[in-house]
C-alpha cells in the first residue's frame, strides 16, 4: 500500500530469508486474537472496551508505519522486505477495521445518531474516520489485478495516499490521549522522519539533471 518499485529494484539489496506471506498474516493477527481473548477473560482492566479499542488502533498504526519503513530499509541499508509490504499494509487496514467496528458496535452500540454527533463534534473521531476512508481504496487495490487494471503509474499515485493516512493516524493518536505523554509523540516523530526522508529524496531527484537520449 505504498510507493511501487520496479521488479528490478525489488531484486536489489540484501533479501532476508523468505518466509511465506501467509505466515506474516498469522503472526500479525496474534495481537488481535490475544486482545479479544483477554477481553472475554476480563483481563483488560477497569475499562476493557476502551483498552481494546485503543490497542487495536495502535496496532493498525504500527503496521502502517511498518509499510513506510520498508522503502528506507531497502534504500539505506539494502534490506529487502518489499515482498511483505502488501501484507503489512493490509494488516494495518484490518486492524483499523477492527478498531472501527469495536467503536461502532461495542462503544456506541450502532447508535448512528450518537456516532454522527461524535464525528461532527470530536476532532479525533473526525480525523480517525477520514483516515479510515483513505485506507479503504488502498486496501481494495492492494492486489495484482488492480495494478493491471489501473496501470502502474495511476496505482502508484493512488497509493501515495498512505502518506496523509499516516499523518491522520498520528494526529488521531495524539488527540485520543488528550494529553502529551511521550508515546504518541514518539510515533508522530517516526512518521515525520519517514515522510521527511521521502520528501528530501524526491527533492534530490528533481535536482538531478535529466539524461538526454543518445
Amino acid at each position: 500500500m505504498a510507493d511501487r518499485v520496479s521488479v528490478q529494484g525489488a531484486k536489489k539489496g540484501f533479501a532476508l530469508p523468505q518466509v511465506p506471506r501467509i505466515l506474516v498474516y498469522i503472526v500479525g493477527f496474534i495481537p488481535a486474537v490475544w486482545l479479544f481473548y483477554a477481553g472475554i477473560a476480563d483481563q483488560l482492566g477497569a475499562d476493557p472496551m476502551r483498552y481494546l479499542e485503543q490497542a487495536l488502533g495502535l496496532w493498525a498504526f504500527r503496521f502502517l508505519i511498518a509499510t513506510l519503513v520498508v522503502t528506507p530499509l531497502r534504500q539505506l541499508f539494502s534490506i529487502n522486505l518489499l515482498r511483505y509490504r502488501r501484507a503489512l499494509g493490509l494488516l494495518a487496514f484490518y486492524y483499523a477495521l477492527l478498531h472501527l467496528v469495536t467503536y461502532l458496535v461495542l462503544d456506541q452500540g450502532l447508535d448512528f445518531a450518537a456516532i454522527w454527533a461524535d464525528i461532527v463534534k470530536r476532532p479525533y473521531i473526525t480525523i480517525g474516520m477520514a483516515t479510515f476512508v483513505i485506507l479503504v481504496p488502498l486496501a481494495l487495490t492492494s492486489n495484482n489485478a488492480a495494478i493491471r487494471r489501473m496501470g502502474g503509474q495511476a496505482w502508484a499515485r493512488l497509493h501515495r495516499l498512505v502518506y496523509p493516512a499516516a499523518i491522520g493516524a498520528a494526529l488521531h493518536f495524539i488527540l485520543v490521549v488528550k494529553s502529551w505523554p511521550p508515546e504518541p509523540l514518539i510515533y508522530a516523530a517516526i512518521v515525520a522522519v519517514l515522510l521527511g526522508y521521502r520528501f528530501v529524496r524526491s527533492l534530490g531527484r528533481r535536482g538531478e539533471p535529466r539524461r538526454r537520449p543518445a
